[in-house]
Parts: C-alpha cells; sequence; structure tokens
C-alpha cells in the first residue's frame, strides 16, 4: 500500500516544522536560551620573579542563564596575555575558557590561569594594574587587579 498524496503532504510539512524547530533550537548559545550576567573579582597578581613574565588569577561569575567565553585579556603591563589551561601538570594555551550559566570561572593557580608576556616593567607588590576582560558575547569587564607578594594565597 502506497501513501496518497494528502498523507505525503502532510508528512513533508511535519518533517519540516520538526527541522524548523531543531535548528532554531541549535541558533545562538548551543549552552542555553538565555543571556549572560558577568562580574569579575578575586584578582590578583603575584609580583613576578623574571622581569618579562607573569601570572594572573581571578574569577568570574556568571549568574544569568547563559554562557559565555572569555576570549582574551588586555593590560598595558603586558604586550601579549594569553590563556592556559593545566590538566596532568601541563599547561596548554587555549583560544578562550568557558564561563558556564549560573557558574564560574576560575582562574587560579594550578590550574586555569592568564600569563603576561613582555611585561613593561616588574610590578611592585602593592601596585595595582588594569585588566579589561573581553568575551565572545558580554560586553568587556575593566578590573584592577592588586600586585601580590609570591606566597600570597587567596581567601575563599
Amino acid at each position: 500500500m502506497t501513501a496518497g498524496p494528502g498523507i505525503r503532504k502532510t508528512a513533508a510539512v511535519a518533517l519540516a516544522l520538526g527541522l524548523a524547530a531543531g535548528l532554531a533550537a541549535c541558533s545562538g548559545d548551543s549552552d542555553s536560551g538565555g543571556s549572560p550576567k558577568l562580574s569579575a573579582g578575586g584578582a590578583y597578581l603575584p609580583q613576578p620573579p623574571m622581569t618579562d613574565m607573569a601570572a594572573g588569577f581571578l574569577t568570574v561569575r556568571n549568574t544569568g542563564s547563559g554562557a559565555d567565553r572569555l576570549t582574551s585579556v588586555t593590560t598595558p603591563l603586558a604586550s601579549d596575555v594569553t590563556l592556559h589551561t593545566t590538566a596532568g601538570g601541563r599547561m596548554k594555551q587555549v583560544s578562550s575558557l568557558k564561563v558556564p550559566p549560573d557558574g564560574r570561572l576560575e582562574l587560579a593557580s594550578g590550574g586555569d590561569h592568564l600569563m603576561l608576556t613582555n611585561l613593561t616593567h616588574r610590578p611592585k607588590v602593592g601596585e595595582k594594574v588594569s585588566f579589561t576582560l573581553h568575551f565572545a558575547t558580554s560586553d568587556p569587564i575593566v578590573i584592577e587587579v592588586p600586585v601580590e607578594p609570591t606566597t600570597y594565597r587567596p581567601k575563599d
């Protein structure tokens, strides 16, 4: 038995509607349909032992229902800032870091972090350095980052 023209047309319309709904669900942010609401805090820069390289740490909080990605960081202290992950004791440069919805991205010693190279000067303890955080969808965030002693450990 073969389907008549009316049944084939109904099936084609149903298939088209299903595909359209699937494409709509896939468009935009694949992690969620909401908007990110970002803030940054807990930032610090251990005083670097070298004159040309430093590491930076901070937390980006997302109280929104949509994910975002930290794509770059700029600072007048360094001509180059790169994003890194650490897994299995190995550091790896990445192009972005995920900021999950209703979650946080923690850049901390021994984990994800910033590497600053080609420093303009070796910052002193107590100095504040301006960082601008750039995201895939959210507006940039500017924060003042204190330079701490190398032995500094943030409080939870």
